[in-house]
């Protein structure tokens, strides 16, 4: 399954902020890591965040899309939609 995230960096602590639209409708995760953006520091704790909210292995989550934006695409191994909504509440509709 894949999921689009935006990451706030130095962000105090990791946690979800909630589901957001973007200019064209399209749901994303907005994540704040409490890690800096240097040397893939922030990227690592957002997939080691990610993976043990869904409570999945580190190696089942990479990040496919966006490795340097802040917007990103997260393919997730072995969840389904039910499992993503329990972690982190029903997506919004898209426009």
């Amino acid at each position: 399954m894949r999921l689009p995230v935006r990451v706030t960096p130095k962000g105090g602590r990791d946690g979800v902020d909630g589901w957001a639209l973007d200019p064209a409708g399209r749901a994303y995760l907005k994540v704040r890591v409490s890690a800096a953006p240097t040397d893939g520091q922030a990227n690592a704790a957002l997939t080691t965040f990610i993976a043990k909210t869904l409570k999945r292995p580190r190696s089942a989550v990479r990040i496919v899309s966006g490795e340097t934006a802040r917007l990103k695409i997260i393919e997730i191994d072995g969840v389904d939609e039910a499992a993503m909504e329990a972690a982190f509440g029903a997506r919004p509709l898209s426009a």
